[in-house]
């Protein structure tokens, strides 16, 4: 049985590895570095569900190979939703996840509404056919300067109200097991699960 996750960030990988060893079964992963003539997927629609299925399709079609894709947005109240879709490159292209946190606390100087929500949409697919798409999302609220090491992106200034603690003060087990990205993993093993009729 084999995979492919739809994503280039190491980051990103480890944490989607570290949630699907939950499924208690072997399936052997690949990522889009396992292929390295692969086309680059481009990411230009307006909704993270757009880009996931958009990833997710087009990468089994290239592969062969069922693939699971995520996208994932922050959602910033006081920023009408911004960066939203726009996360990875809020502050220009090819800047650093230190720099769109700066933007974002900025941004956010003298503004008392510091609402904000991560929400992620899982795509998957087989050759020629989307077989789902599911989401997971968190609540918190923007910190006025970084908290914690673990992480990345904007972890260190968002403060998830369940815990009172930024995604960067909680180690990867703690994090992986409430975040955004494991909501929507967990509503996906169902479709994994009747996939490998496991």
């Amino acid at each position: 049985m084999k995979l492919m996750i739809g994503t280039k960030n190491p980051d990103k990988l480890i944490e989607i590895k570290d949630i699907l060893a939950n499924l208690d079964v072997s399936i052997e992963l690949f990522s889009m570095a396992d292929f390295p003539n692969l086309p680059d997927v481009i990411e230009d629609k307006k909704t993270i569900e757009g880009n996931a299925i958009k990833k997710a399709t087009e990468l089994a079609n290239f592969t062969g190979l069922p693939t699971i894709a995520d996208d994932t947005g922050f959602f910033v109240d006081a920023l009408n939703g911004e960066p939203g879709v726009y996360a990875a490159r809020f502050a220009g292209e090819n800047c650093t996840y230190r720099d769109n946190r700066l933007k974002v606390l900025g941004l956010l100087e003298n503004e008392s509404n510091r609402g904000a929500c991560f929400r992620t949409v899982v795509a998957f697919a087989e050759p020629g056919k989307l077989l789902g798409h599911v989401k997971g999302e968190v609540e918190g609220t923007i910190t006025h300067k970084e908290f914690g090491e673990s992480g990345f992106g904007y972890d260190p200034i968002f403060r998830l109200n369940a815990t009172g603690k930024t995604f960067a003060e909680m180690p990867s087990a703690e994090k992986h097991g409430i975040s955004h990205r494991s909501k929507a993993l967990e509503a996906c093993i169902p479709l994994l699960k009747d996939y490998f009729k496991i």
